[in-house]
């Protein structure tokens, strides 16, 4: 069979179990399953896979890393620093459009906190007295909250692509870091723009002690800004950053009388099914090394006669796209970049730019669901506009990755 064949038969077996909501770590191992039967079903590579999976370092750097992440999740939401934030917001500017825009933007910089469902109450409560549609404020919560996915080292996509690529974080940063900036200007010019405000609403302005908001807005800045500061500056590994970040925020919640129990947070942060699913992904990457499918891969992309951006950029957006899924795209797409040049960045860039792409545009992409049923939206009214902006950043982005590479 085909190597081109054999992977789409697998991305479709991936695709039909995610629509029947099923574990994204079982999804994958059935992909694995395919890729094994059908390039010889020898045994020993499946064990050959695990040994692997288990010695590799970069393995455990990726668990710890999101371990922490959850460890700042909890901190957050339960001593009321969140809440704090936005009542801070509220009352630091006169248009409550930056809010609007602002909050889901930076509740997605702590992806598992709750998805698209933890950002649209704030998004419905701080648009209130704008002249706003239900398919405006489900598309700027959906793409506001996706907008840090190339510039936050505690993305799941971002901390996947460096754990299988070899390419630091930091240099990861540095290159994808101005595409955040491009989705934040365009969303603003193409969703915020055109909102007309009403009359400010200053009930929300008058809740809590302001001086204590204003702590909790700076408390809520502080582990992203250590965490950011220390990937991009040194060379510690992505969870010595985050557990430096971690036991900071504990230490000033403590000060500062937030709620911060110890065993809580360490505690509660063991999500078992996240791990699993983790756990399946990596262990989906060795057995696409052992099985030598990444090799007949690369192969087929060279006896195909056309550019390999080309061939990943397209891979990437179709996978993306299929799935809905930053962990699917990311463990197809970049175990293939990493086979074909390494760390080359500039095509770590094409396949990590069209993954998100055809992720975000999808409707098996779970958060877009969420976001139309909150806000009771018209699907196809509401799906346009993301696809608008969608395409625009992605035009930018394919011209100037052209420009750099001429």
């Amino acid at each position: 069979m085909s190597i081109f064949l054999l992977i789409a038969l697998a991305m479709v077996i991936m695709v039909l179990m995610l629509r029947r909501r099923l574990p994204v770590g079982l999804a994958v191992l059935a992909t694995g399953a395919v890729l094994w039967l059908g390039t010889g079903a020898q045994p020993m590579k499946l064990v050959r896979a695990f040994e692997q999976m288990l010695v590799l370092p970069r393995n455990y750097n990726l668990l710890g890393a999101l371990y922490l992440i959850i460890c700042l999740e909890i901190i957050l939401r339960k001593s009321g620093i969140l809440a704090g934030m936005v009542r801070a917001l509220h009352r630091m500017f006169a248009s409550a459009k930056f809010t609007v825009a602002a909050m889901p933007a930076f509740l997605g910089l702590l992806p598992s906190i709750g998805g698209a469902r933890f950002s649209a109450p704030i998004v419905e409560q701080a648009s209130v007295g704008l002249i706003v549609s239900a398919e405006r404020k489900a598309a700027i919560n959906y793409w506001f909250r996706h907008v840090n996915e190339y510039c936050c080292p505690m993305m799941t996509a971002m901390i996947l692509t460096s754990g299988i690529t070899g390419a630091s974080m930091g240099d990861l940063i540095l290159h994808l870091g101005w595409v955040s900036v491009a989705c934040f200007v365009i969303g603003w010019l193409v969703l915020m723009t055109p909102i007309k405000q009403g009359a400010k609403v200053e009930s929300q302005d008058e809740d809590g002690d302001p001086h204590r908001d204003r702590v909790d807005f700076v408390l809520a800045l502080i582990p992203v800004t250590i965490s950011v500061a220390l990937m991009v500056t040194t060379s510690l590994p992505a969870p010595a950053s985050m557990f430096a970040a971690v036991i900071s925020l504990i230490v000033l919640a403590k000060i500062y009388g937030r709620w911060a129990n110890v065993k809580e947070i360490f505690l509660g942060a063991l999500d078992k099914k996240m791990f699993f699913n983790v756990t399946c992904i990596l262990f989906f990457i060795q057995v696409l090394a052992v099985t030598g499918t990444l090799d007949a891969i690369v192969s087929g992309v060279q006896d195909l006669g056309l550019p390999v951006p080309v061939v990943v950029a397209l891979i990437a957006f179709l996978v993306g796209m299929l799935t809905g899924q930053s962990q699917g795209h990311i463990s197809m797409v970049m175990p293939i970049v990493a086979a074909l040049t390494g760390a080359d960045l500039q095509l770590i860039g094409v396949g990590y730019v069209f993954g998100m792409a055809g992720e975000m545009i999808t409707p098996a992409h779970l958060c877009m669901v969420i976001s139309s049923d909150y806000f009771k939206s018209d699907f196809v009214r509401f799906w346009w506009q993301i696809f608008a902006i969608q395409m625009i950043v992605l035009a930018i982005f394919a011209a100037w990755t052209y420009l750099m590479w001429i």
